[in-house]
């Protein structure tokens, strides 16, 4: 169980850390930008669930070589393909930034269950896992965060993975199984959402 979740830790924080990496990328920031959005990107939805659920210490302390491989990442991608990469930045971003949306809402939920948390709470933990990060990112790009935008439903895909999550553990399914089929729907949801443009229903005037 702790090995699977160490796992999709670290798979959610390397898509997201690329996710953020490649919008400083799409903004020409500076090596310090780069490496600001990636680390935001990576942890501050994971640090605002351990916050409110009382966990300490916060995930990235107690791992914090995860912090070092971040720092390193943001300033190894610049030397991969910097010249190559910036005409697909629009067409890679979202890819990442989907895959760890679904691991987040999985793992974050998982371990909201773990810490005994009612099933409803457990999976708004996980949305704010897997979604908060993005809004600092976009607050420090000084733009209305994407989640309280008509986006292709970010949160919502979210939401679906946490109750999958809840759903499959509340039958005694094995947790790596949970994890993994809550991260796949997220991830394929969000997919979908962007390449077909759904959307919630405006309450108010339709703007895009």
């Amino acid at each position: 169980m702790e090995l699977a979740l160490r796992w999709a830790e670290i798979a959610a924080l390397v898509a997201f850390a690329v996710s953020g990496y490649l919008e400083a990328e799409r903004r020409g920031m500076d090596p310090i930008g780069h490496f600001a959005l990636a680390f935001v990107a990576a942890f501050g939805g994971g640090t605002l669930r351990d916050v409110l659920i009382d966990r300490r210490p916060l995930f990235w302390i107690e791992h914090h070589e995860w912090v070092v491989a971040v720092f390193a990442l943001s300033l190894l991608l610049p030397w991969l393909a910097r010249d190559r990469v910036r005409p697909w930045v629009e067409r890679v971003v979202p890819w990442p930034d989907a895959l760890g949306l679904g691991l987040f809402a999985a793992t974050g939920t998982t371990l909201s269950i773990d810490a005994g948390l009612p099933p409803f709470v457990a999976v708004m933990m996980g949305v704010i896992t897997a979604t908060f990060g993005g809004v600092i990112v976009d607050v420090l790009c000084n733009e209305v965060p994407r989640i309280f935008r008509r986006t292709e439903l970010n949160a919502t895909c979210a939401f679906a993975c946490g109750w999958t999550v809840v759903g499959l553990v509340a039958i005694d399914a094995p947790r790596p199984l949970s994890i993994a089929a809550g991260a796949a729907l997220g991830f394929g949801l969000r997919m979908l959402a962007m390449r077909r443009g759904w959307r919630l229903p405006a309450l108010g005037p339709d703007e895009a």
